[in-house]
């Protein structure tokens, strides 16, 4: 593990007043959100499961990947809004959270929530969607995981709607145009499907967040997710996905687990190192809540 926190130093995403700001600064901020989010959840009884690249730093490196410069969290719709309701009445004043049901200038199409670390500031690389919420704290992204047609007619139809729907908001957003009952409808069909389907053995991130079949988001079976398990990560126990290795695997591809090198006697990275780069961040201050970059 100590090899692996000095190769976590080289990724610099900052400079400020001569100091530089590395991947791994930021991941221990993060990690006080993700120990926040943990909290609450644990004391109002609500499953939650590290997913995407940050289950797959939890089997790779039992931590961050070291270029990674997010979390990403999802819990099931059905229980949203007791997540909702436990965050107004057990979050930290240190932190603070951005969501469609607490803030209607949030936008539907980007996570379907932020929980932010006060005293923080980052601009992330969102080219089409800007934050009109107050506060741009360092944050976990938190998304709902929703049931899915068995039915792949019925699955493209409903993602259909959505797909038309996004440019509208998008355009509006952006020109500076009400655009909330878009925004309302989006998440109002997102829930009846997902509760349209919820006998079903497949299970996927919401609809809601509709580029994500853009970027070929799988759908998986529920006994691969459900349910979740704890799993090593920075000296913690977090939860994630039931059957992590065959999910994550689905989701990258049987490559993306790191291998071993018999011949040097180590694991080895597999990602290409053109791809080793923090990918959402453009400016960060970690000492309070306006950017001071000189880089």
């Amino acid at each position: 593990m100590n090899d692996y926190i000095k190769e976590r130093k080289k990724y610099v995403i900052d400079i400020q007043d001569g100091k530089e700001i590395t991947v791994r600064d930021l991941q221990l901020e993060i990690l006080t959100i993700m120990d926040e989010l943990d909290r609450v959840c644990r004391k109002n009884g609500i499953p939650y499961c590290m997913m995407a690249g940050s289950a797959l730093g939890m089997v790779n490196y039992k931590g961050f990947i070291p270029w990674d410069d997010d979390i990403d969290v999802c819990i099931e719709r059905k229980y949203w809004k007791k997540f909702l309701s436990a965050l107004d009445k057990d979050l930290n004043s240190d932190f603070y959270y951005h969501c469609f049901e607490k803030d209607k200038r949030y936008n539907a199409l980007i996570p379907n929530m932020k929980l932010r670390k006060r005293n923080t500031f980052i601009k992330e690389k969102n080219v089409l969607l800007s934050n009109k919420c107050d506060g741009n704290g360092i944050f976990v992204d938190v998304v709902i995981i929703d049931n899915m047609s068995e039915n792949k007619f019925i699955d493209e139809l409903y993602r259909s709607f959505i797909k038309i729907l996004m440019p509208l908001v998008v355009f509006c957003d952006n020109l500076h145009i009400p655009h909330v009952m878009l925004k309302k409808l989006i998440n109002r069909v997102a829930e009846k499907y997902s509760n349209k389907n919820i006998n079903s053995k497949l299970c996927a991130q919401t609809i809601a967040i509709p580029w994500q079949r853009f970027m070929k988001e799988p759908i998986f079976l529920k006994d691969d997710i459900f349910p979740f398990k704890e799993y090593d990560f920075e000296g913690r126990k977090f939860y994630s996905y039931n059957n992590i290795e065959k999910v994550l695997k689905q989701r990258y591809g049987d490559n993306c687990l790191k291998k071993w090198d018999d011949k040097e006697k180590i694991w080895k990275e597999t990602l290409p190192i053109t791809m080793q780069k923090p990918k959402h961040t453009v400016l960060l201050n970690l000492n309070g809540d306006e950017a001071v970059s000189k880089k």
